[in-house]
């Protein structure tokens, strides 16, 4: 699912094993929701590309480019529900953790 932008972590790295970055500094950037809801609309542009896919080799298309098309898919349909997984399993923890 190489269509999702991965940010650098340049800043935060440790030089000599002392971290340059102060632990109280935010990151800036997207806010968690901006960043789940960009991924779920490249989920589903990838979705809409094998519909086109499909239906190009319905017409006599290349039969190579719609089962990459379809396994990009694939692949990128489990990777969000391995997320979703991993969040859910997250928030389960979190609530069950006392106070």
């Amino acid at each position: 699912m190489s269509d999702i932008p991965i940010k650098s972590i340049g800043n935060s790295v440790a030089v000599n094993g002392i971290s340059s970055k102060n632990p109280s500094q935010q990151v800036s950037g997207s806010s968690f929701d901006d960043v789940i809801n960009e991924a779920m609309s490249k989920v589903s542009e990838v979705q809409n590309n094998v519909d086109k896919a499909v239906n190009e080799l319905a017409k006599g298309g290349d039969i190579t480019s719609a089962i990459l098309a379809v396994e990009k898919a694939d692949m990128s349909f489990q990777l969000m529900v391995e997320i979703r997984n991993k969040l859910v399993s997250t928030y389960e923890e979190i609530m069950r953790m006392p106070v």
